[in-house]
């Protein structure tokens, strides 16, 4: 009979640490990522140049009809929600490509004399 002692077994490896991190580190890019709210309709922004990415604290989409959107308002009650936000405060436009010269002029316009200062186009990149 051979009673030598058994092999020894590899102890078993710590995985908790690591899905620790990994769930730590899921948490981390949920929080700090900014999720864009959707287009309410569909809407392509002109070609052209860009510096950056626009900074402002709402958007205001225009569509190639005229047809206007901003933080769930549409109509007159755009108008009032564009009223009640900061005037100093950047507003980021997402005007369709298609929108007549005219109409993206009288927006710009009506928007000035609500007080709003600075209007930050989207454009897309070429």
């Amino acid at each position: 009979m051979d009673f030598a002692t058994a092999p020894k077994r590899r102890p078993a490896e710590a995985i908790l640490p690591m899905i620790n991190v990994v769930f730590l580190l899921l948490i981390f890019f949920l929080m700090t990522a900014q999720i864009a709210p959707r287009a309410p309709f569909s809407v392509t922004p002109p070609d052209a140049p860009s510096e950056g990415a626009p900074e402002g604290d709402g958007i205001l989409f225009a569509g190639a009809d005229g047809a206007l959107f901003y933080n769930g308002l549409q109509g007159d009650a755009l108008w009032a929600g564009l009223s009640d936000r900061a005037a100093d405060a950047p507003l980021i436009l997402r005007a369709d490509s298609a929108l007549q010269g005219p109409e993206f002029a009288a927006l710009l316009s009506r928007l000035g004399a609500m007080g709003i200062a600075s209007v930050e186009l989207v454009v897309g990149g070429r």
